[in-house]
């Protein structure tokens, strides 16, 4: 030990035993904290023991009632007593019908005659018998599942009675009888069962005789031979009993089956009169079928008369209307020819709306039913109007190819009329007057109008088609419209009209003359139109491009080629250009600005298969640029202006198939260069590689990639000095992007000379050099890293020794 160790460091040095005496150490200190444990425990328990009997109330001397225990928590019921009741009910009364009808329909053969009848109609009448009893001691329910027992063994005994005593009877014919007795049956039970003393009463007799009682009057029509307008009338028939159970009966199962039965019923018979009426061959046929139709209405309008709600009374109000007009329009078109079927409908539609007498939610009702003939109308006539607008677009395929024979020729190039059309301009005509005149609620009234201008305007159009008039007064009706419909000052009347214009311009492709006339007249309309405010952006735009549409036709007229039509075609980028700036409304400028822009891609588009007229393109579209950057607000636009030189001269070298690569690049570095120097002056804190990297980059880099494919000396040596130069400046000014571009190109161009040499020199060298090498190199990163290893160990060991 040394000298200079004291007593007290060694006492309060920290003594680490061995793993095996340390491990013994904490088992013991485990033991002795488990048995700690159970004293703690056993402590605990007998404390809780003790406190628990001390919170007891002394017993008394007199004995008590014993107190009871507080109930748990109630059980969650899932079911409730009347649901489970009405189950059973329901279960036993299924089981019993179906044991009936087993033993009808197959243990029948084991009796006689007498003994079938005598325990079937024993069964019954007992059965039959049974809720009376039940009800006078109040068990309702099961009255009722009872009841439900006995109408069903009704149902076999009917069936019974056909198979012994009817079997030869005609099927139809019994299934009326019995099902008339049975409704009357029934019905009688039901009263007889409700006029027993009590307020308990049965419910389903009255509903279940309802429900049978849809069957009679059908079948009895079928059974005396009534033909398809008698069947429907009977089923008309039933559908107004169901209507009248439903209006007054009070009770709510009655109503509901009334109900059900009265929209099926009468939904049955409303179609097929309405399959009767469109197949009917003649007026007689149609008259009949109208007659079945009127019978309908006549109950709906009486429900709607007696409804209980308005809502209702609406309903079937327009349900009735339109079985009016599904009559009288049925006889018309029996007597019309094809063409004006519609327009015969539409006019019982329309005739609904000087009828409208009575309450208001029945007028209401009727209204609406008018609207949706005149909307079944107007979609009927859509694709008519749809031809008319959309087909002249075909021209577009077959320009200047001569006048077609009509206007109908014209607008269905690639498509075809539709069928019965010729009455769809009238149609029109005629819904857009009722809108006009009709509609007076101040809220609608102007959606009414607007709606009232669009059908007239698609009227007007689809008249020379349809009359089939000629080509020439199909132009003048659309260029008229045009003009017709600039002269509101409205929104949706400038919108027409610019609409009506484009399609002029797709039907005057048929000619040459036309064309030019048109789109001539349409750049001074539209252009007259953006003057007097009317939509001015839209119409603004518009007259831009027909005036491209007019250059382009001139060009394509006089028989230039394409390059040369775009030099044409620049002028309308010229024009806007000279116009935006005159122009106050920020909206209409922005629009004559982008149509501008956008015929000058379309003279590009012109000039892309001739290099130097292209070139010449682009460097008018670059002066174009430069002077809207003059304005102090389209300072933007300059960039654009230097895109466009820049490509305009890579153009015009490709042309003279330049093949330097400095050549296309200098003229995007010379001027980002300058930029970039124009911004650090304004701002010294723009970063280097802001401002002079970019153009830095566009020589550079091509250069070297170049310079680096080049077998001559010339074009590295001058790369060299350019970038030695750069690195120079850039050391000198203290600029990052300089010095790192330059040091970066110079070091690899200087590689790529060096690189021959290089080669040689490894070549030169024995085989086994760069093995050695390799081997050095490794023997140098182990020992590092041994070393490494060596000295994490050591720290360790350290840390482990402190307290």
């Amino acid at each position: 030990m040394p000298p200079s160790v004291t007593r007290t460091t060694l006492r309060n040095m920290t003594h680490f035993p061995p793993p095996a005496e340390e491990l013994r150490l904490l088992d013991t200190e485990l033991r002795q904290l488990n048995a700690r444990r159970a004293q703690l425990l056993t402590r605990r328990a007998w404390l809780v023991a003790t406190l628990q009997q001390a919170a007891r109330p002394t017993p008394s001397v007199w004995p008590s009632r014993p107190t009871p225990a507080s109930p748990g928590p109630a059980a969650r019921t899932e079911a409730t007593a009347p649901g489970v009741q009405n189950v059973l009910l329901l279960l036993g009364g299924i089981l019993l019908t179906v044991a009936a009808m087993v033993f009808t329909l197959v243990s029948w053969g084991h009796l006689g005659i007498a003994g079938r009848s005598l325990v079937l109609g024993a069964v019954t009448l007992a059965v039959l018998g049974a809720p009376v009893a039940l009800l006078r001691r109040g068990l309702r329910s099961t009255a009722e599942s009872v009841a439900g027992l006995g109408l069903a063994l009704t149902v076999l005994d009917a069936y019974a009675l056909h198979e012994v005593a009817f079997a030869a009877a005609d099927g139809t014919t019994y299934t009326a009888a019995a099902s008339t007795a049975l409704a009357a049956l029934w019905a009688a039970y039901g009263t007889a069962l409700a006029a027993l003393p009590g307020s308990a009463t049965v419910r389903l007799p009255g509903p279940a005789a309802l429900t049978v009682a849809q069957l009679p009057l059908p079948l009895w029509v079928i059974t005396v031979g009534g033909g398809a307008h008698a069947v429907t009338a009977a089923v008309l028939l039933t559908a107004a009993l169901d209507t009248v159970v439903a209006l007054r009966v009070a009770d709510r199962p009655m109503r509901l089956v009334a109900v059900v039965g009265a929209l099926g019923a009468g939904g049955w018979g409303v179609l097929t009169a309405g399959l009767l009426s469109l197949d009917a061959a003649g007026p007689g046929a149609a008259a009949r079928a109208a007659a079945l139709l009127a019978l309908a209405a006549a109950i709906a309008l009486g429900a709607a008369r007696f409804a209980p709600r308005p809502e209702l009374a609406t309903g079937t109000a327009a349900v009735g209307a339109l079985c009016v007009v599904a009559g009288l329009g049925g006889i018309l078109r029996a007597s019309v020819p094809g063409d004006w079927t519609v327009p015969a409908y539409l006019a019982c539609g329309i005739a609904l709306l000087a009828a409208v007498r009575g309450q208001e939610a029945v007028r209401r009702g009727v209204a609406w039913a008018s609207g949706v003939v005149q909307a079944g109308a107007v979609l009927w006539s859509v694709p008519a109007v749809g031809v008319t607008l959309l087909g002249p677009m075909a021209w577009l395929r077959h320009p200047w190819s001569g006048a077609p024979a009509g206007a109908r020729a014209a607008a269905t190039m690639d498509a075809f009329w539709p069928p019965y059309a010729v009455t769809a301009p009238l149609i029109l005509v005629a819904v857009a007057a009722v809108l006009a005149t009709a509609v007076r609620n101040e809220e609608w009234r102007p959606q009414a109008l607007t709606a009232a201008l669009t059908l007239t305007w698609a009227a007007v159009l689809a008249t020379p088609a349809a009359l089939q008039l000629p080509y020439t007064v199909g132009l003048l009706v659309q260029g008229l419209t045009t003009l017709a419909l600039l002269v509101p000052v409205t929104r949706t009347a400038t919108g027409l009209a610019l609409f009506t214009s484009l399609g002029l311009a797709f039907l005057s492709l048929a000619t040459e003359s036309a064309t030019l006339t048109v789109l001539a007249s349409l750049t001074v309309v539209c252009a007259v139109a953006a003057r007097c405010g009317r939509l001015a952006p839209v119409s603004a735009a518009a007259a831009l491009g027909y005036a491209t549409a007019l250059a382009c036709a001139v060009g394509a007229s006089a028989g230039w080629r394409p390059e040369h039509t775009a030099l044409l075609v620049l002028v309308v980028p010229m024009a806007a250009a000279l116009v935006a700036p005159r122009i106050g409304d920020v909206a209409t400028t922005v629009a004559v600005e982008a149509t501008g822009a956008a015929a000058g891609l379309v003279a590009i588009g012109l000039a892309v298969f001739d290099l130097p007229l292209l070139a010449l393109v682009l460097s008018l579209c670059a002066v174009i640029a430069a002077g809207t950057a003059v304005r102090p607000d389209r300072r933007a636009v300059g960039y654009a202006a230097v895109v466009l030189f820049v490509l305009a001269a890579w153009v015009r070298l490709a042309a003279w198939r330049v093949g330097l690569p400095e050549a296309y690049t200098l003229p995007v570095t010379v001027p980002a260069l300058l930029v970039g120097a124009l911004r650090r002056r304004h701002d010294p804190a723009t970063s280097s590689w802001t401002a002079y990297a970019p153009g830095l980059t566009a020589t550079l880099v091509p250069s070297l990639a170049t310079a680096w494919g080049d077998p001559e000396w010339t074009r590295p040596l001058l790369l060299g000095t350019a970038a030695l130069l750069l690195t120079l400046l850039g050391a000198r000014h203290r600029l990052q992007a300089p010095l790192v571009l330059g040091g970066s190109v110079l070091t690899l161009d200087t590689l790529h000379e060096l690189a021959p040499y290089l080669v040689q020199v490894t070549d030169a060298l024995p085989r086994w050099v760069p093995l050695a090498l390799a081997g050095l190199l490794l023997l140098a990163l182990g020992a590092t890293y041994e070393q490494r290893l060596r000295n994490v160990r050591k720290a360790r060991e350290a840390l482990g020794r402190m307290n």
